[in-house]
């Protein structure tokens, strides 16, 4: 039994596993499925999802299935990464209706961990765009379900961290655009109350994210630059020849892992200041390719080592909209006060909590935060979390690596619900994940 060492996006934790594959179609798969796994897609997701003794990747399975290009319904296997989905799509007029900040996510993992993206206040997660959903069983079975047959199995693998079962295909509908261009507004906020301000005085902008300078003390605490967008119409676009153009490759690749001490607090703080200020004016409009919107980070291969052999924790809340300015200003106190400073903290807006048991949305604010791995980060993020639950909020599973079971318990209200479908369609729990073992999940 051969083992490789494998670790998610942000390194933490690194483990030997055996890696396996499935083959669609086989009735070896039944005699397979006598191993507990899990199922895994392009290890993108943050922390101990996807990570076991056994996985099995979805990578070799990555054709389409079905595009029509008149309606926009695509249907593909699940390890078909976003990257090559846009390849295809963008040139006939249609886009992601959803996507996070990478385009290197397979679709199966971006409908287990139902990913959100700079929209969800206006168009929800993913899964409202899926169609429906082809699950490999525990049993052997493949199972088609979506809002009508098997609801219930629906409703807990949209979200269900690869925990129902293997998604081996899966449709969704697409986005019609006039271009690939994204025209933009950006705004800079002198503080947090300013900023949550511009959330609310500018929500009829379809696409809308902040980086958050969580550093700053004083009159400017919560310094922020607002980034909103639309697809641009076509005769917003000044080169016809630039109305559809896909994605370029990446050129700019992060060769090895950064020595711990070049990201400290300085040059944090030195990011912050720079990053705050590179607009000139309070106020800036600008057509940029959807690459540079939605993926900044993509355009440098192997970013995360830039955090160093020890890897990072991404840090993902939500809290509700009520009391979610109150606690925004407890939680980015302590990180001021304790100096822990993040460069990539990134504020959004949700709308109304979406489908599926265990889906992270809520409606209300979202702020995701890096932190390099130190000693004593594990305790300050349990401080972190007393704030998070007594605002009424939640962690967001798909970057967690550290959450105690019981604040997961806690938090998510329809865990048993989700239990429920689990114990009939996965009874011996085939699938499992290091996440879902350290959270008791099932």
């Amino acid at each position: 039994m051969q083992k490789t060492s494998i670790t998610n996006w942000n390194k933490f934790p690194e483990i030997e596993a055996e890696i396996k594959h499935y083959t669609l179609g086989s009735e070896n798969n039944p005699s397979f499925l006598k191993n507990d796994f899990s199922p895994r897609g392009n290890g993108r997701s943050y922390g101990d999802a996807s990570l076991g003794e056994v996985v099995c990747s979805s990578l070799r399975h990555n054709k389409i299935l079905f595009f029509d290009k008149a309606e926009g319904l695509f249907i593909a296997q699940s390890g078909i990464l976003f990257s090559e989905i846009l390849d295809v799509i963008t040139p006939n007029g249609w886009f992601l209706p959803v996507t996070p900040g990478t385009k290197y996510i397979t679709l199966g993992g971006a409908i287990a961990a139902n990913v959100h993206g700079k929209n969800h206040h206006a168009e929800g997660s993913i899964s409202r765009h899926i169609q429906f959903i082809d699950l490999l069983l525990a049993n052997g079975e493949i199972l088609r379900c979506d809002r009508s047959q098997n609801s219930a199995v629906f409703y807990a693998s949209i979200g269900g961290m690869g925990l129902s079962g293997l998604i081996v295909a899966a449709g969704i509908q697409l986005k019609k655009i006039e271009s690939t261009s994204i025209s933009q507004l950006q705004l800079k906020a002198q503080n947090l109350t300013e900023i949550l301000e511009f959330f609310d005085q500018y929500a009829t902008y379809t696409y809308s994210v902040a980086w958050i300078d969580c550093l700053k003390k004083g009159k400017q605490f919560g310094r922020s630059i607002l980034m909103l967008g639309e697809h641009s119409k076509q005769k917003e676009v000044r080169d016809t020849k630039e109305l559809f153009v896909s994605h370029r490759k990446n050129s700019i690749n992060i060769p090895f892992n950064f020595p711990g001490f070049v990201l400290n607090d300085y040059s944090i703080k030195w990011f912050n200041t720079f990053y705050y200020h590179k607009n000139l004016k309070s106020r800036k409009e600008l057509q940029s390719h959807y690459d540079t919107f939605f993926y900044p980070l993509d355009s440098i291969l192997n970013w995360n080592r830039i955090y160093g052999k020890r890897g990072f924790i991404q840090y993902q809340f939500v809290l509700p909209k009520e009391n979610g300015k109150t606690y925004l200003e407890k939680i980015l106190k302590r990180i001021t006060d304790k100096g822990w400073g993040s460069f990539l903290a990134v504020l959004k807006m949700f709308g109304p909590e979406d489908e599926g048991y265990l889906s992270f949305p809520m409606e209300g604010y979202t702020l995701a935060l890096d932190f390099p791995i130190r000693k004593g980060l594990f305790q300050f993020l349990d401080e972190l979390d007393i704030l998070v639950k007594k605002a009424g909020g939640r962690i967001y599973l798909t970057k967690d690596a550290r959450m105690s079971s019981q604040m997961f318990k806690d938090t998510y209200p329809k865990l048993k619900e989700f239990q429920d479908v689990i114990r009939e369609i996965n009874p011996e729990m085939k699938f499992q994940s290091m996440l879902s073992k350290r959270l008791k999940i099932v």
